[in-house]
């Protein structure tokens, strides 16, 4: 089987979720968004994950590569294949089945923070009571029909599911810990703009790192079950 990663930025890659994927069988292939699917990937391949980036869903004028990445997963919908969508990938996924992406009215949602989850939330009930790395500033509005099961205060869609074959995640479960320099260094400019606390960054992530590795790692055993 295959797994084809798309990325944006190659420090947010798979993390956590990559062993996983290979215990399962799925052979990783990274791909990044410029360079589009075919439609026959979009169709055959067992399985994509879209991961996340810096840019936005409403960012196409400026990457015309995305508005290929909406048509390929609206596709994948259609034809109901396997779908995970990572914080942009999540948004992305929204806006392929109708929903919408806007500006988070509280600001940008960085650092480490556990979640709500609601009580029929499949494998990401596996996140209860874990906090989550959060790094976006955007917030996801799902269409008519399609709920939310997690959600932060400001931030009423963390997460959604669309049968057995859609998985949407607004927040970095998969986050590996010994990334977190790269993710510093490549988000430098966005973190100085919201004057986060670089220090309490790096403690909540050696606090709460491996908590949230083994949690990840089960939130994707399980919807890959």
């Amino acid at each position: 089987m295959k797994c084809i990663a798309l990325y944006h930025v190659g420090f947010e890659d798979l993390g956590t979720f990559a062993a996983p994927l290979e215990a399962r069988g799925y052979q990783i292939v990274y791909q990044h968004g410029s360079k589009p699917l075919t439609e026959a990937q979009w169709r055959e391949t067992e399985l994509v994950v879209v991961l996340g980036g810096p840019i936005g869903v409403g960012d196409t004028a400026l990457y015309p590569w995305l508005a290929d990445e909406i048509a390929g997963i609206k596709l994948r919908m259609q034809l109901k294949k396997p779908t995970l969508g990572i914080c942009l990938g999540a948004q992305l996924i929204a806006v392929a089945l109708g929903g919408e992406v806007a500006g988070r009215e509280a600001g940008k949602e960085i650092g480490w923070s556990p979640v709500d989850i609601c009580e029929h939330a499949g494998p990401l009930a596996h996140l209860r009571g874990v906090p989550v790395l959060h790094w976006h500033g955007d917030n996801i509005r799902l269409p008519e029909g399609v709920p939310s099961i997690v959600w932060t205060p400001g931030t009423p869609c963390q997460a959604f599911v669309v049968g057995d074959h859609v998985l949407g995640i607004q927040f970095h479960a998969e986050f590996e810990p010994a990334a977190l320099e790269q993710w510093l260094t490549g988000h430098a400019v966005e973190l100085q703009q919201a004057g986060v606390d670089l220090h309490r960054l790096r403690e909540d992530t050696q606090r709460y790192g491996e908590d949230l590795g083994r949690a990840g790692r089960a939130v994707i055993e399980a919807w890959l079950k």
